[in-house]
């Protein structure tokens, strides 16, 4: 008798600290969040992001898995499908494909959603459930703009060659179009002599610059949109015995490498894009909605509640050395 009442007991307390311990965070209680951190594509920036993210995790107190799909929707959405098996209570999201949103919200069920350093389009977006964590990209056009018209400024028309990441990223289209306008407003004529997609990639974009060279083009500089494509476009410069500093290449991301260059006086300009900032604010507005918790008093949430948005800043030469 005694042993089937301490089994009974033992029974009841199980399912006590079961029931403690709801899904999402239902019961409130703070410390201990289940975080599923979902890479597209690990690459040095995400992976200073992801760092980021395991750092304040742990200062929160949660427990993190880092996942890389690895380019693949697939592999994202069946990692998705897998969280909520596992019963995580939030996961931070770099989308593949921001045109696969729908999909991998559904795929979440009632898990909510930190879409980071990719924007899905606002539509998709809801507070308290599916936000965006990241930098507003048309800043980072914006500043790339105003150091080619400062530095061009005795110039009436400008020569630009441009290196675009991954066709259809959110941060492609922010970027062009933050570019674009910026120069469009200034009054002068831009001549856009190359403007193709470079993927993000070093090589890819050296290549690029190798076949653009042998048109004989007029190029006054070169504007990439990550430092990667930056140093792919410096290589292929200096291999046709280009001089970098007639011909300013321009970055974004404020690497090491990008950071060197600039140093070295070969790269002209890059904006630094926080990785640590973007995962840290990920983790702490992902926590927050895990808990049920508003972001409103969280540094860059917007006013509607859908975005946290952590600053861009520009880098050259005179203050190169605050972000090494």
């Amino acid at each position: 008798m005694k042993k089937r009442l301490g089994l009974w007991f033992a029974a009841v307390i199980l399912i006590l600290s079961v029931c403690g311990c709801s899904k999402n965070g239902a019961t409130g209680s703070a410390g201990g969040e289940k975080i599923l951190l979902i890479v597209n594509q690990m690459d040095s920036f995400r992976q200073t992001l992801v760092d980021a993210a395991k750092s304040q995790a742990e200062q929160e107190g949660a427990q993190i898995e880092v996942i890389d799909a690895e380019g693949l929707i697939e592999n994202q959405v069946a990692f998705i499908k897998q969280a909520v098996k596992d019963e995580y209570d939030v996961i931070l999201c770099i989308p593949v494909n921001i045109e696969t949103t729908v999909e991998l919200k559904a795929s979440a069920e009632d898990i909510p959603i930190v879409f980071i350093n990719s924007c899905p389009p606002e539509k998709h977006l809801e507070k308290g459930k599916y936000i965006y964590v990241g930098s507003d990209e048309k800043v980072a056009g914006q500043f790339q703009a105003e150091y080619v018209l400062e530095h061009f400024s005795g110039k009436s028309e400008i020569n630009i060659a441009v290196l675009e990441g991954e066709k259809g990223h959110s941060a492609t289209i922010g970027r062009i179009n933050g570019l674009k306008k910026t120069l469009l407003e200034s009054g002068k004529k831009i001549h856009y002599v190359f403007d193709d997609f470079a993927n993000w990639d070093q090589e890819t974009a050296r290549s690029m610059m190798e076949i653009l060279f042998k048109t004989n083009a007029p190029i006054d500089c070169i504007v990439c949109q990550n430092d990667s494509m930056a140093m792919g476009a410096m290589e292929a410069c200096k291999a046709a015995g280009m001089d970098l500093g007639e011909v300013p290449v321009l970055g974004i991301d404020a690497t090491a490498d990008g950071c060197a260059a600039i140093e070295s006086g070969e790269m002209a300009f890059t904006v630094y894009q926080s990785g640590k900032g973007q995962g840290e604010a990920a983790v702490k507005a992902g926590i927050r909605m895990a808990r049920k918790e508003s972001l409103d008093s969280m540094e860059g949430v917007s006013e509607d509640g859908l975005y946290v948005w952590v600053p861009f800043e520009k880098v050259e030469i005179g203050n190169v050395a605050n972000y090494k």
